[in-house]
Formats: C-alpha cells, sequence, structure tokens
C-alpha cells in the first residue's frame, strides 16, 4: 500500500486492517503483545480480530542526548534485561557509553512502573511454544521492535511475527532478519515519521492503555479466548 497523508483514521482502524493481514498466516496458538503505549489500540483490534489474548511486551526507547526522537538503544525486560544497541545513531549522536548506561537504568525503572499499573496483579500470558505477534503503531528505527522481538524468544516463544502499519525502509530490512514474518501494509520509500500517516495521532496515555486492557479483558470471558 502507498501512504497517503491520511492513511488510518486513528490507530484502531490500523488495527483492523493488521488483524485481516495477518489471518492469512498459520500461527500455531497466537499472543498478541502490543508496545505500550501507542502499539496497544492497535494490538487491542488484533487480539479481537484473530479471538487469542492480548498482553503488552515491555520495552523502552533509549533517546539520542539532544535528539530523544532518535532511538541510540531500545531496553527490553529480562533477566538479563535485553539492550538493542543502533550503533549509527550511536556514532551520529556521539552517544557515549556512560549515557547508555544511565539510560538503560532509567528505562527499566519506569517498565517496571508500567508493569505494575498496567497489569495490576494480572500474570502476562506467556508465549513459551507459542506464536507471539508484536504490535506497534509504526517503525522508524526498529530498534524497539527488535528488543520486543528479543525479549519474546528469551521466553520461549516459538515463533515471533511482527505487525506495524508502517515502517521505514531501513527498519523493515532489520526486522527481516529477526522475526519469522513482518507484516508492514505501508512501506513509503520516503519515510519521515510515524505518524504522517494517521490523520490522529495523539499520544496515548496510561489512563487509555489501562481502560483498553480493561474492556478487553472484560470482554475475553468466552472460552475460545483461553486466557490464563
Amino acid at each position: 500500500m502507498t501512504a497517503n497523508a491520511t492513511s488510518f483514521r486513528n490507530r484502531r482502524q490500523a488495527g483492523l486492517l493488521l488483524s485481516e493481514r495477518l489471518r492469512g498466516l498459520k500461527m500455531d496458538d497466537p499472543v498478541v503483545y502490543g508496545l505500550p503505549r501507542g502499539g496497544v489500540p492497535i494490538a487491542y483490534e488484533v487480539a479481537k480480530g484473530l479471538h487469542c489474548p492480548l498482553d503488552l511486551v515491555f520495552v523502552h526507547k533509549i533517546g539520542a542526548p539532544g535528539a530523544t526522537e532518535v532511538a541510540a538503544a531500545a531496553v527490553a525486560e529480562g533477566s538479563p534485561p535485553i539492550v538493542v544497541r543502533n550503533e549509527d545513531a550511536i556514532r551520529m549522536t556521539r552517544t557515549t557509553e556512560d549515557y547508555i548506561e544511565r539510560e538503560t537504568g532509567r528505562a527499566l525503572a519506569e517498565i517496571g512502573r508500567q508493569r505494575q499499573l498496567y497489569l495490576n496483579g494480572r500474570q502476562p500470558v506467556s508465549p513459551r511454544g507459542r506464536t507471539a505477534v508484536v504490535v506497534d503503531d509504526g517503525l522508524a528505527t526498529g530498534a524497539t521492535a527488535i528488543a520486543a522481538v528479543r525479549g519474546l524468544r528469551a521466553r520461549g516463544a516459538k515463533q515471533v511475527v511482527l505487525a506495524a502499519p508502517v515502517g521505514s525502509p531501513g527498519a523493515l530490512d532489520r526486522l527481516a532478519w529477526e522475526a519469522d514474518a513482518v507484516i508492514c501494509p505501508i512501506q513509503p520509500q520516503n519515510f519521515r515519521s510515524v505518524g504522517e500517516v494517521y490523520a490522529d495521532f495523539h499520544q496515548v496515555d496510561d489512563a487509555e492503555v489501562m481502560a483498553l486492557l480493561g474492556e478487553f479483558y472484560d470482554a475475553a470471558a468466552a472460552p475460545q479466548f483461553q486466557l490464563p
């Protein structure tokens, strides 16, 4: 699909499209993992469309000093945590090792805050032996998505599928080596930003994430979801 100025009304419409694309894949016992926060409204629609559990994969971007929109690295929770470095960005922005180490600690603290707030005592859905479908609202550098893919593999996922409505050529090239399949309907050659394909690209906050998770799990009492 070619990118238009407003290819999607909002994230949830993008999720409906992704769920249609994903139905064509052979996936063994899938679980959808949204990247907080922007990926969650999309993951909500994907999980509904696939009739499978919805959970979160906790990752955090480490922005470069003086250019926080540029991902110098990304960290995913784990034992030990998984840090994905963007060597090109590190070199161009002259990011130091001390800075990455310091920001990794801050990122892990934010991940801990999100986990406690969003899950609210609910046990996470294990990806072990299953297909983990990682969902984000777009791929600029791909660093956070790569961290998510590696984190889920470390937790025993049998297969990892990455799904996002839009992505840059560079990010998609990198993810092709990481995920078993990548679903990305909009791949602009002149990629500028994730938000340019959405009419509504508001910043998703904690309250929206919690509301979506609550709504999904309230509706997911039906046995076909097989929630833990």
